[in-house]
């Protein structure tokens, strides 16, 4: 069998799934929806048509693309299809600074491609305990999203206006930190099938972003998750202290190890570990 690739499409979503349980992950379909709006799919089908392979390439300008959903079927494991895979997408990234999230099935892999370890994301999940803090945070408003803009562009040194664009519609809801009224940092949350997903998170400092975080938590229900930037343990340990504990890590890694751009000291959760 051939690892030809090609393009999906939104038609392919149950396909993307099916794959998605036979590695055990969640059907996270509202994420695969949203990645197919915003990045490209590709995958590899047997001699029958059916998806056995899977990967996403979300650009930001010409500065930096995210890879996600790199995924092979149990049945077709080690073949070389992931590697075929990986192989296509950084070519299509161009000259970007190309990052991930790996786990440690996958990280053999993406190292043999020339990908470095640069950072850890910790993942905590639980129920957050009740708790004040100050400043107090607002819903975003439509016109604040200019000001999201320019708070995620600085802290991730990229255009990202196509995410951020639909993430009113993606995110059940926004949150915004006012300070002399300007908007200084911003966070959202949004559903996976089993958490309350935060994400994503900027801020000037730690404490505001648990500003921001707790605002948003007061108003959801259900269990939260955060995956949680590794340079920030006084985060971690302040999630872990209002009953939100590690679950799993995964590596941050980037091709050919070149520094992540953007002012990284301000990006505390990522959207999600598919788009950074």
């Amino acid at each position: 069998m051939s690892h030809a690739i090609t393009v999906l499409s939104p038609r392919d979503l149950p396909g993307c799934l099916r794959l998605a349980q036979d590695r055990e992950w969640s059907r996270e379909e509202d994420k695969w929806r949203l990645l197919f709006e915003v990045g490209t799919g590709y995958g590899v089908r047997d001699d029958a048509g059916e998806l056995i392979g899977s990967a996403v390439l979300t650009r930001y300008g010409t500065e930096a693309a995210a890879v996600s959903m790199v995924l092979v079927a149990r049945r077709h494991g080690g073949r070389g299809i992931g590697r075929a895979l990986m192989t296509h997408v950084l070519a299509q990234a161009g000259d970007a600074t190309v990052f991930l999230n790996a786990t440690g099935y996958g990280r053999p892999l993406y190292e043999k491609l020339g990908f470095v370890q640069v950072g850890v994301t910790h993942t905590h999940t639980g129920h957050l305990a009740p708790t004040r803090v100050e400043p107090s945070t607002r819903p975003a408003r439509p016109d604040d999203l200019p000001a999201i803009r320019r708070l995620d562009a600085q802290a991730n040194g990229a255009d990202r206006t196509d995410v951020l664009d639909r993430l009113p519609d993606f995110a059940e809801r926004l949150h915004v930190l006012e300070r002399h009224g300007r908007v200084t940092g911003y966070a959202g949350v949004w559903r996976n099938p089993d958490h309350a997903v935060v994400g994503p998170v900027i801020a000037d400092d730690t404490d505001d972003a648990i500003a921001l975080i707790v605002g948003l938590a007061r108003e959801t229900d259900g269990p939260l998750r955060l995956d949680l930037d590794g340079r920030h343990p006084q985060l971690r340990a302040w999630a872990t202290q209002h009953g939100v504990t590690e679950w799993f890590t995964t590596d941050v890694m980037v091709h050919d190890g070149r520094p992540l751009p953007g002012d990284r000291e301000r990006w505390f959760v990522p959207l999600m570990q598919a788009l950074g």
